[in-house]
């Protein structure tokens, strides 16, 4: 697997919308200024992940996005899923399968992305939150979190 930008602006996007606050409508500027991204390419990815429903959008004066669901139940898989990016290691060009040694790489190859798949399907934005305020206690640092 290769995160693309795309897919790893989402995480940052979604990680700085949970750190500012799951009820609070956060804007695309505001995110795009604190994490360093350019604001129209984030604003695409943000639609992107709104029609897969991880987050909501508000109109209005106060408006921006929220989260949709808590932020244990969003995995890093959903938001890649999302974005668009594929999941699946790269596997092997040509292999042989009537080799042993290549049905073998065939087979470790599939184990492997069948544990890939469940680890990143297993953490979730709440799991990066965490991650997240744990370093910036260990840093001193105030809520602004840059990821």
């Amino acid at each position: 697997m290769k995160l693309t930008k795309k897919g790893y602006y989402a995480v940052k996007a979604l990680l700085d919308m949970s750190l500012q606050g799951v009820d609070r409508a956060i804007s695309v500027n505001s995110i795009a200024t604190r994490q360093n991204l350019p604001a129209p390419y984030l604003e695409k990815i943000l639609i992107k992940i709104r029609h897969a429903g991880l987050i909501k959008s508000i109109r209005g004066m106060q408006g921006g996005y929220i989260l949709a669901l808590p932020p244990e139940e969003i995995s890093l898989g959903d938001i890649l899923i999302a974005v668009g990016d594929k999941i699946d290691p790269l596997s092997p060009n040509s292999l042989n399968q009537d080799s042993a040694e290549d049905w073998v790489t065939m087979t470790l190859w599939s184990r492997l992305n069948k544990k890939f798949k469940e680890a990143i399907f297993s953490i979730t934005l709440a799991d990066l939150y965490y991650d997240a305020r744990s370093r910036q206690a260990s840093q001193g640092e105030d809520n602004n979190f840059i990821v």
